[in-house]
């Protein structure tokens, strides 16, 4: 692993931590001794269905935005959102049967995630990936998740 700061190829990793499918470890430069930390991520040949039949290679980075533009100005730190992503693209793993899943299911993986952190973020994401385009639609999801809850919203 080459130091950021000196280009040096020689570092030692000083600390590992494994979260889900990534591996977090803390390095020292042995030649600047400045400190940094590298991520790593399992990557595998995934693909998605898309509703059009076509198909696409998956991309976290993808993932990443929709999930952040849901999250967007609500309460949670970056780690806290780096974790949600890492919890769904791990689910989408464990759900894709012969290197293949459908945009539908990764949907399905998203609303659970973020129906459990944050009922509004949860509701911004409904509303764009069901294209709900009425407040008698939005309204009637609202009400569907107040019943869950067990209140009329």
């Amino acid at each position: 692993m080459r130091c950021p700061y000196c280009q040096n190829e020689e570092t030692r990793v000083i600390d590992k931590r494994d979260h889900d499918s990534v591996s977090r470890r803390r390095r020292e430069c042995l030649k600047c001794g400045k400190r940094f930390t590298t991520y790593e991520r399992i990557e595998l040949d995934l693909w998605v269905s898309k509703k059009n039949d076509k198909r696409e290679e998956f991309s976290r980075e993808k993932l990443r935005k929709g999930v952040l533009k849901a999250l967007e100005k609500r309460q949670f730190e970056e780690e806290e959102q780096e974790a949600i992503i890492d919890r769904i693209e791990s689910r989408i793993y464990t759900f894709a049967k012969d290197k293949d899943v459908t945009s539908k299911k990764i949907g399905e993986l998203v609303m659970a995630e973020l129906k459990k952190v944050d009922k509004i973020a949860y509701l911004r994401f409904v509303a764009v990936y069901r294209e709900i385009d009425s407040i008698e639609e939005f309204e009637e999801e609202l009400n569907k998740l107040g019943k869950k809850s067990g209140k009329k919203c």
